[in-house]
């Protein structure tokens, strides 16, 4: 994905103050598709520069590597006064602030949206994405992805029946929060158009986590029923399960009668869609350890690219279980043009998934070095490069990580 045009968010300047992940990833997203990002690091750098697991020639972290490429990096000390003024005076021509500080670091630094921003910058949408918000009786305390995977009842449903509760290896919560948080400022920047007004946005970890809990959130309000630890089987569907082949594995995901009679079919048991234990959904959910066992034997001494391809063609939704190194080199992301990459920088990552015809995504910007911009976007906010040495010098400007 190369640029082709100048992006859907260009001419919206977005100031990220975020770390690690959730933000980030928000951030990255409004960058791919053309917004103006200046990444805003505070004097020891952002975390993520040193969160692996892999690091690369440069001394960039795999983890750093993939949630900011398509931003300019300025390196600054909010919390000296002359920092703090450096960031108003960014802000005047800036549409989106973005931080992911525990409720009240804002109002520390001088920088609250309802004392200072939202009155001198009228038009300035101000996004906050928290742990459980900036209120309530767990408001303002600090909380990671799997703790809000914990705490949003996800983790006890996850995992083997007879095992204990499992954590979700991708730090889902994080994601889904960074993905709700640019949702919500597109649709701030979309209401800007008709009132003319920006607003404050917070998104939580904890929230966006409740909302993974399909169905079960809602059949808890039905019903009061726990959801019970499941594997990799279906609440209400069989066989839909994850089944051993000659060299792995695959999903199979049967959710209805015409797909288990084909499924039958290229597994060369037809009749078996006629056995009294398997014709209906039902009965084959009532009967999923015998529908199981019976699909097991049968995909045993089979190839799982093979078996699963001849599936999907048939119309039942089946994929092998691919490592990483073979997910990343399936020709269908080839094909699509899906990897963002740079030979020249050594950058190469996952693109995005959002596809505009005309004003698609791209990789304008790998990933920038610490500070990297400093001097390029306060030309650009009016500061003369003496006044810019005398930040610098006054070391609320850093050209390089101070030790933290």
């Amino acid at each position: 994905m190369t640029a082709s045009s100048n992006g859907a968010l260009h001419g919206v300047r977005v100031i990220d103050l975020t770390t690690v992940a959730a933000g980030p990833s928000c951030t990255q997203i409004l960058g791919d598709h053309g917004a103006d990002v200046i990444k805003v690091e505070s004097p020891s750098g952002e975390p993520g520069r040193g969160m692996g697991p892999s690091y690369n020639k440069a001394g960039f972290s795999s983890h750093f590597f993939s949630m900011n490429r398509n931003k300019r990096s300025v390196s600054l000390d909010v919390g000296k006064p002359e920092g703090r003024e450096t960031l108003l005076r960014m802000l005047e021509k800036t549409d989106v602030l973005v931080n992911n500080f525990k409720p009240g670091t804002m109002e520390k630094f001088g920088l609250g949206y309802e004392a200072v921003l939202g009155k001198r910058f009228p038009r300035l949408i101000a996004a906050s994405l928290t742990a459980f918000g900036s209120d309530g009786p767990l408001g303002g305390l600090p909380g990671y992805d799997p703790v809000a995977q914990g705490m949003s009842g996800f983790i006890n449903w996850q995992g083997e029946p007879d095992g204990p509760p499992m954590r979700v290896g991708a730090p889902l919560t994080d994601l889904g929060a960074g993905l709700y948080l640019t949702s919500a400022i597109l649709l701030a920047l979309y209401e800007r158009t008709r009132s003319g007004l920006g607003q404050a946005i917070e998104v939580t970890l904890l929230e966006a986590g409740l909302t993974f809990a399909h169905p079960y959130a809602a059949d808890w309000f039905m019903s009061g029923s726990e959801p019970k630890r499941i594997g990799n089987r279906h609440p209400s569907a069989a066989p839909y399960n994850v089944f051993k082949c000659r060299d792995g594995y695959m999903i199979l995901c049967c959710a209805n009668n015409a797909q288990f009679r084909r499924l039958c079919e290229i597994l060369e048991r037809p009749e078996m869609a006629d056995d009294p234990r398997f014709r209906e959904l039902r009965e084959r959910f009532e009967n999923q350890d015998a529908v199981d066992a019976e699909i097991a034997a049968l995909c045993r001494d089979r190839d799982k690219q093979e078996i699963s391809m001849r599936l999907l063609r048939a119309g039942v939704p089946a994929g092998p279980i691919l490592t990483m190194g073979e997910a990343l080199s399936n020709p269908q992301l080839a094909a699509r043009e899906f990897v963002m990459e740079d030979k020249a920088a050594g950058y190469r990552n996952i693109g995005t998934p959002i596809r505009l015809s005309r004003t698609p995504g791209a990789l304008r910007r790998v990933p920038p070095r610490f500070g990297e911009h400093n001097r390029e976007v306060l030309r650009e906010t009016g500061f003369s490069d003496a006044e810019i040495d005398a930040l610098i010098a006054g070391r609320a400007v850093f050209e390089m990580p101070a030790k933290s």
